[in-house]
């Protein structure tokens, strides 16, 4: 088949099915290529070590070891953020099982969870288990706000607060991440405030570029420079905070290891 006959193909098919568009502008050759062309970043976000943000233990509890689960490392940056920084305001979209917010909510005074509404999702065709299986570990706790809404057109105004922290893991499409990353920026509390996004990675040293590209277009133009990602998590970080930092080496030899403790606790 030659080339013309196979963009004709490629165009009909688009026509009958426009969600496949999605696919190509997702693509992350193509999102690599445009991050590259546009921000000179063609291999992510420079790199700031975890142990800037972890100083001490932290104990992760909540954690399911179940299909799409954070990995211990990103909670422990979060519940560290909240150590640290003396999170009063806490704000995630994206909630799933609830575990990063059980894990934020014992050391925050406030938390406010946005996802999408119960019935959105059965709109989407999304099994009713894994529907039920939203604020699992979350519901009941004291002081969490469970808000069932599309945040991109949720009014965050209604809110009628600022943000210390805000974590971002919801819908990872480009569009959406652009959008939700406009959404941050707005409810930062003040210089000492700091986003993160989870899934900024598709390994703990390869970025995940479809993310990287919203993140780039939705943060104001003189914040780029404070974008870091976070060595050994998914994650990266908005700071204000001065940071030393690299741009990862493919098989770099580890400057650190972890000891994990592992505890069963049945229901």
């Amino acid at each position: 088949m030659n080339k013309i006959s196979k963009a004709l193909r490629a165009l009909g098919l688009i026509i009958r099915k426009p969600y496949l568009l999605n696919l190509i502008n997702d693509d992350e050759e193509v999102k690599q290529r445009y991050v590259a062309r546009k921000y000179k970043l063609p291999q992510g976000l420079p790199t700031v070590d975890i142990t800037d943000f972890i100083s001490g233990e932290e104990e992760i509890a909540p954690y399911s070891f179940l299909e799409g689960s954070s990995l211990p490392t990103d909670f422990a940056l979060l519940r560290s953020i909240c150590r640290n920084n003396k999170v009063e305001d806490y704000l995630e979209i994206g909630t799933w099982r609830g575990e990063s917010v059980a894990n934020v909510a014992p050391l925050a005074k406030n938390c406010v969870t946005v996802n999408y509404p119960d019935d959105q999702m059965r709109e989407m065709g999304l099994d009713e288990a894994y529907i039920g299986m939203h604020r699992f570990f979350s519901k009941g706790l004291a002081n969490v706000e469970h808000i069932q809404a599309d945040s991109r057109t949720f009014d965050f105004n209604s809110l009628h607060k600022k943000f210390d922290l805000i974590f971002l893991d919801g819908d990872h499409h480009t569009e959406t991440v652009i959008n939700d990353t406009k959404n941050a920026f707005k409810l930062l509390k003040d210089d000492n405030s700091i986003i993160v996004w989870h899934d900024y990675g598709l390994s703990t040293e390869t970025p995940r570029f479809n993310v990287l590209s919203g993140m780039l277009d939705g943060c104001p133009e003189d914040c780029i420079k404070n974008l870091y990602h976070v060595s050994n998590t998914l994650c990266a970080v908005y700071t204000r905070k001065e940071l030393k930092s690299a741009f990862v080496q493919p098989n770099a030899e580890p400057n650190k290891h972890f000891l994990l403790k592992i505890k069963v606790k049945p229901f």
